[in-house]
């Protein structure tokens, strides 16, 4: 199933809750008309469940996540609501992968290219620039430029 079949689906279900990291992720375009909202959201923390989601939604594990993430992942597991700073995180994870998945054809064809190293990110993989913001700009610009076919 491709990405755009799998995110109407997820709508017409209902299956994440407004505004979770997950609805971002499947609402991309969308979910930049809500900053109020997710400000909000980040602010009273996401909670473990929402984290969870995600990382199924992504098709991820948690320890592919532990270098970006500021708490560690068993903390993580003690908490149910997490912090203002993971749960900022967890937004930008959420926000990158749903600006990968509109661009790249595939879950697995973006997930390929987080991890391989690129001449315009210094040589580095995507993905070993995510355990910062400014690590976070450079990759969503990057993305923005494979979405214009811009390439430098």
């Amino acid at each position: 199933m491709d990405i755009a079949e799998e995110q109407k689906r997820s709508r017409s279900r209902k299956q994440y809750g407004k505004y979770s990291p997950s609805w971002v992720v499947s609402n991309h375009a969308n979910a930049s008309g809500a900053t109020m909202e997710l400000l909000g959201r980040i602010r009273s923390g996401v909670r473990k469940s929402e984290w969870k989601a995600l990382i199924q939604y992504t098709e991820s594990t948690e320890k592919e996540f532990e270098h970006i993430l500021p708490a560690s992942i068993s903390s993580m597991h003690k908490k149910e609501v997490y912090g203002k700073e993971t749960s900022e995180r967890i937004y930008e994870l959420a926000r990158l992968f749903g600006m990968g998945y509109e661009v790249f054809d595939s879950k697995a064809d973006f997930k390929n290219w987080l991890k391989t190293p690129l001449r315009t990110l210094g040589g580095n993989p995507p993905f070993d620039l995510l355990d910062s913001s400014l690590g976070f700009e450079m990759v969503q610009n990057e993305i923005g430029r494979i979405k214009y076919n811009v390439y430098g």
